[in-house]
C-alpha cells in the first residue's frame, strides 16, 4: 500500500476517491514503510503497550459522539480492544 499524508487523502475521500481505503484497519497515515506504526510502538514500549492500547480505547469512546463519523471512531476503539484482547490470549 502506498504511503500518503493524512490531508491528501482526506482530500481524495472528498473528491469521492480511495474507496478501498480502511480507516479503521489499516490506514495509510500509520504506514512507513513495511512497518505499521502500532507494531513500532508495541516493540517501543514494551511493558507501556498495553496502556497505550487502553488509552486508546478511552480516547475513542469518549470522543464519538463528537465527530463526524462516530460509527468509525467506535470501530477504532473496537480495533485497539482487540488489540488488548490478543495480548492477554497469547
Amino acid at each position: 500500500m502506498e504511503t500518503i499524508r493524512h490531508e491528501t487523502y482526506m482530500k481524495a475521500l472528498a473528491d469521492g476517491e480511495g474507496r478501498d481505503y480502511d480507516p479503521v484497519n489499516k490506514p495509510a497515515h500509520y504506514q512507513n514503510g513495511r512497518m505499521e506504526c502500532i507494531d513500532a510502538i508495541q516493540a517501543a514500549t514494551e511493558d507501556g503497550y498495553e496502556f497505550l492500547l487502553q488509552g486508546n480505547i478511552i480516547k475513542y469512546v469518549w470522543r464519538y459522539r463528537h465527530k463526524d463519523n462516530p460509527i468509525q471512531d467506535l470501530k477504532k476503539a473496537r480495533w485497539y480492544l482487540d488489540r488488548l484482547i490478543e495480548e492477554y490470549e497469547e
